[in-house]
């Protein structure tokens, strides 16, 4: 956290859209190599490898998804948007963990009233558990 201005980030790690950009060549190299003169197959691989591709662009437009400061907090909102959500409108931040083929997930859980927002380590490059814990101590004391 900025110790002048109280404002602190958390964005998708820079490591994220690389490997979504990695994965939709592969996925198109073994498209290439599998279709053995099948347009389907080729077809499918290049629409999933779209999907990743436009998963990554939403990654590169507007890593940050998350940040805080004296005002409130700013969430992703849409593709690519953000919006503010005013300290007053923000009534619980909790971290949700649940057990899941034998491995904990753990999602942070910011509940604004009339909208939830939700997210995971790959959104915030931190633990929910880390986020949630700055988040608190952001928060003014009413």
């Amino acid at each position: 956290m900025d110790d002048i201005t109280g404002h602190r980030q958390w964005r998708v790690p820079s490591t994220l859209p690389a490997a979504k950009l990695a994965g939709a060549v592969l996925l198109i190299a073994l498209g290439l190599l599998f279709a053995d003169g099948d347009a389907v197959r080729l077809v499918l691989a290049i629409l999933a490898a779209a999907v990743l591709v436009v998963w990554a662009a939403r990654d590169l437009i507007a890593p940050v998804r998350l940040a805080v400061d004296s005002s409130g907090l700013t969430v992703i909102h849409g593709f690519a948007g953000h919006r503010l959500l005013p300290w007053p409108t923000i009534e619980a931040i909790t971290v949700d963990r649940r057990p899941r083929l034998g491995l904990t997930s753990e999602t942070l859980e910011i509940d604004a009233g009339n909208s939830l927002h939700l997210f995971g380590r790959y959104d915030l490059g931190a633990t929910p558990e880390e986020a949630a814990t700055a988040l608190e101590a952001a928060r003014p004391v009413s």
